[in-house]
């Protein structure tokens, strides 16, 4: 499809341009500093809670995506090669072109209440951040959280944004009827790799803070220490202090995953090294030279040694002056579909 030739003009609804969605695309650009460059596509899709592959091995079924494509513009990031389906580039289109499911709340309100759904989990953020920046223009998630809340179901989101606590109050009242958690995705407190790697995302102790806000209001929050970045953010002194602030924003749990690098993250990471980092390029086509993941070797030392570090600092031991169990992150960054050992989103 040609995204830049979409709009909804009395499009059919079974016009094979846009096979994916009830209704063609609104593009919109704003011309606010927040979203310059960036263009949203407005589509009416034709479904919002999705079936997670079985090959995918991820600890929860069901997934809620309000938006593909992503303004965080994680250099790293597992879900660009998903904007190829859409005819779009896993690179600069997959930072500024955002799909924008404009029913999904209305979706998710008749999908929950549909005869066949049995209540099962959903998790959020874990193909994009439903928390990104566009969600303070789309307030997407308000309406979807309400249909949650309303219908009992349990849910957890995982997010790089601090956007969320904007609906503290819907999470809180959710809680109160349903299981819901959520998981804040740290991997390294480094103000120079978090604004070269993360650009659009805030910065990662903003988001410690949010973990603080949330567990201090009952809502079980732990972080997905991830990506933790070969040569650059694995240092035992950077891996302590990360650690140690992570322990101090009284997270429930801490899951370590290093970085990965499979089709369409590889290449883009590779030419922002070529830029950033040219020295480590042959280190990393080294460490990475066999497919898209470090050696288990290195991925179980640097496991162990987080794990130590989450004993030594208290990772999980209390929160706010009340113990917390430590329980595994139920939205997590998604893992290959056969992950080695050391990928297994290890809870510590």
């Amino acid at each position: 499809m040609r995204w830049d030739n979409l709009r909804l003009t009395g499009t059919d609804a079974d016009d094979p341009v846009v096979p994916l969605f009830a209704r063609g695309a609104v593009t919109r650009t704003f011309d606010t500093p927040e979203f310059r460059g960036m263009t949203f596509y407005e589509i009416h899709a034709r479904s919002i809670i999705n079936r997670v592959p079985a090959a995918s091995r991820v600890p929860f079924e069901f997934t809620i995506n309000p938006y593909r494509g992503c303004g965080h513009r994680c250099v790293y990031c597992f879900a660009r090669n998903t904007h190829r389906y859409l005819d779009l580039d896993a690179g600069a289109d997959f930072d500024s072109k955002v799909i924008v499911k404009v029913n999904a709340a209305e979706l998710a309100r008749r999908e929950l209440a549909a005869p066949g759904w049995r209540g099962q989990h959903v998790a959020m953020g874990t193909n994009v951040d439903c928390y990104q920046r566009a969600e303070g223009r789309y307030r997407l998630m308000p309406g979807i959280l309400e249909a949650l809340r309303d219908a009992a179901n349990p849910f957890s989101i995982l997010t790089k944004g601090t956007l969320i606590l904007r609906d503290l109050d819907l999470l809180a009242e959710a809680a109160e009827v349903t299981d819901v958690s959520a998981n804040v995705s740290v991997g390294f407190l480094d103000a120079d790799a978090w604004r070269s790697a993360e650009p659009g995302t805030p910065d990662p102790r903003r988001r410690l803070e949010v973990c603080a806000t949330l567990n201090e209001r009952g809502i079980d929050c732990g972080v997905l220490m991830a990506p933790i970045l070969p040569y650059l953010t694995d240092s035992p002194a950077q891996l302590d202090r990360t650690v140690k602030e992570i322990a101090e924003a009284g997270a429930t749990h801490i899951a370590p995953i290093v970085l990965h690098l499979r089709p369409g993250a590889r290449e883009w990471w590779l030419t922002w090294l070529s830029r950033e980092h040219p020295r480590l390029v042959p280190r990393y086509l080294e460490l990475y030279g066999r497919g898209a993941y470090a050696p288990q070797a290195y991925q179980r030392r640097i496991t162990e040694q987080v794990r130590r570090l989450a004993e030594h600092h208290g990772v999980g031991a209390t929160t706010s002056g009340r113990t917390r169990r430590v329980r595994p992150p139920r939205s997590a960054a998604t893992p290959p579909a056969k992950p080695p050992a050391a990928e297994q989103l290890p809870l510590l």
